[in-house]
């Protein structure tokens, strides 16, 4: 797990992969130590291959970032949107920024570590491929930081692994008060559209 708190040690090895949704072959440039960095992994693949980013969007957040395959993807299917990058690894942010003006969206993606975002921001969406593995503790902590942060009526879609406790996940949302409902499900995965729920009248 030293990708998600520590910059990784050693020289960067970087090497090209291709990923394939929305009908398309993306090539990006990754290297070792940060996630998922031999190809495409199968939450962020489920999540792009049954969702695209609303076209009214203007601000988005890919949290949990990695090399940027989600940013690039969204930056590019909304032209008029920003895109802040969040990770807290550094060797995934430059990566991050490279792929993102290989791919000609650089001008709108910024690759940033969490304390470097806006706090006063608010996202019309929130994509992200959670790090579970972090603990179920550290993993509400950071939902509970960046959730609040969607503008109204935005919408978090978060894929997460049914056998790494995404039923649980979604049941804690519920409980936190957010609007938590499956939207897709593949490859043993369950994404989530986390709303705030509406209030009564409304």
């Amino acid at each position: 797990m030293t990708h998600y708190f520590l910059p990784p040690e050693g020289p960067e090895l970087r090497r090209t992969v291709t990923a394939r949704f929305w009908d398309t072959s993306w090539d990006f440039t990754t290297a070792n130590g940060v996630f998922s960095a031999d190809g495409l992994d199968l939450g962020t693949g489920v999540l792009l291959r049954t969702h695209t980013p609303s076209a009214s969007a203007r601000r988005l957040l890919d949290l949990g970032c990695g090399y940027g395959v989600v940013a690039v993807a969204l930056a590019s299917a909304s032209r008029h949107a920003q895109v802040d990058a969040v990770d807290v690894n550094p060797r995934a942010l430059r990566l991050t920024a490279l792929n993102a003006t290989a791919h000609g969206v650089g001008d709108r993606v910024r690759a940033l570590q969490p304390d470097e975002a806006d706090a006063d921001a608010r996202y019309d969406e929130i994509w992200s491929n959670p790090p579970i593995r972090i603990g179920k503790e550290a993993l509400h902590d950071l939902l509970l930081q960046w959730l609040p942060r969607l503008a109204d009526g935005g919408v978090a879609r978060l894929v997460v692994g049914r056998n790494l406790g995404a039923d649980s996940l979604q049941r804690w949302l519920v409980d936190q008060g957010w609007a938590c409902a499956r939207t897709a499900s593949a490859k043993g995965f369950r994404v989530f559209a986390v709303t705030r729920p509406l209030a009564s009248g409304e």
